[in-house]
């Protein structure tokens, strides 16, 4: 019995034995399979670098504002009498807009009108009868000063009658009309803002560092948001102070507005010259795989594996990036001529990824698009 049991674990152990060694090699090849594992290659589009001169331009978001603009407003209290204006009427200097009632000021102007017709009577009486020395000096000064304070308040009156008439005070484009006839306005209340178009105004900021490469009457070239329509103007002006919190400094534009399609408050795209071109390697955008530690872009290589197979594949390479156009982005130093970059899936690969090149579609890299949806 006890030789039959022996037998039987003798049996067991080399079955497990084997067993063991079984697994052993087994889970061995899959390391091995594991450690000379490949991943499949990256499907990506390569672009050639190529050297291009680009114009050395500073582009920038800029803010039109009127050469003249103004709210016009009531300048004394009043009920509005007339309205003379329809919204976004073209005006002229000194057309009137709206007529608030005088009728009260009428009737003091022709009071004192009356006082002072009988004041300048009896100064021509007094003067007569000073030059035949019937009446004293001081009776002639009197009159004389009676006389010349009635006619101020007459000039008084007149001028508050004036100011009830309210007049465009340059030419320009009107806004939308805030009153009506028979409303009553306190003084400073607003009837309806008035802004001069032709020329106008923008205004864009500029890094302290530029601003000595932009003297004034350098051209500015203006875009809509449209991107379609292009103005050309000259700076007028440079403000005198830095922004504290950009280190930005004002420049002023002005351009010519005929057609009136600019308008205050408008944002657009402004680009200014600053000097000779440059040469810069222009790629797409897509291309460059921006990080905090630095902006890369992955050049194609031909690469050895652990076991020295060739392959295919990609170099990280940092870059110096310069001024931006359109789809694409100048690099300024880290490639060089002739160089195949990656230029889109470049968020999917690593620094010596096998890939594999597909140029049917590329990405866009005009220096002008004009995308269908904007």
């Amino acid at each position: 019995m006890t030789k039959r049991l022996l037998a039987t674990l003798a049996i067991m152990l080399v079955i497990l034995a084997g067993l063991s060694f079984v697994k052993f090699k087994q889970i061995q090849t899959a390391i091995a399979q594991g450690a000379a594992f490949q991943p499949p290659p990256e499907a990506v589009t390569t672009i050639v670098a190529l050297q291009e001169e680009w114009p050395a331009t500073l582009n920038a978001i800029g803010t039109l504002a009127p050469v003249q603009g103004v709210t016009v407003s009531a300048d004394l209290p009043g009920i509005v009498e007339r309205v003379q204006f329809e919204s976004g009427q073209a005006v002229r200097a000194g057309q009137v807009l709206a007529v608030l009632d005088t009728r009260q000021e009428q009737a003091q102007l022709a009071a004192i009108e009356a006082q002072r017709e009988l004041a300048r009577l009896t100064f021509d009486r007094v003067q007569g009868l000073l030059n035949e020395k019937v009446i004293s000096r001081a009776e002639f000064d009197r009159a004389t000063a009676d006389y010349r304070q009635n006619d101020a308040k007459v000039g008084e009156v007149q001028a508050v009658v004036q100011r009830k008439t309210i007049r465009a005070p340059f030419s320009g484009i009107l806004g939308i009309r805030q009153v009506n006839v028979g409303q009553y306005l306190t003084g400073g209340a607003a009837l309806v803002t008035l802004q001069s178009l032709n020329p106008i105004y923008v205004n864009f900021g500029v890094p302290q560092q530029s601003v000595g490469q932009i003297p004034v009457g350098r051209v500015v070239h203006i875009r809509a948001n449209d991107g379609a329509t292009a103005w050309t103007g000259r700076v007028s002006a440079i403000d005198s102070l830095v922004d504290e919190t950009t280190r930005n400094i004002t420049v002023q534009a002005t351009l010519a507005n005929p057609d009136g399609k600019l308008r205050p408050g408008m944002f657009v795209q402004t680009e200014v010259t600053l000097g000779p071109s440059q040469k810069v390697l222009a790629l797409p955008a897509s291309a460059i795989s921006y990080a905090p530690f630095g902006d890369s872009v992955f050049v194609v290589a031909e690469m050895k594996d652990d076991a020295g197979r060739a392959y295919r594949g990609v170099r990280q390479q940092f870059v110096k990036l310069g001024p931006s156009r359109g789809d694409q982005i100048a690099v300024l130093s880290g490639i060089k001529p002739g160089d195949e970059v990656v230029t889109s899936g470049v968020f999917k690969l690593r620094n010596g990824a096998a890939i594999q090149i597909n140029n049917q579609v590329r990405p866009a890299n005009s220096p002008a698009p004009t995308p269908k949806n904007s």
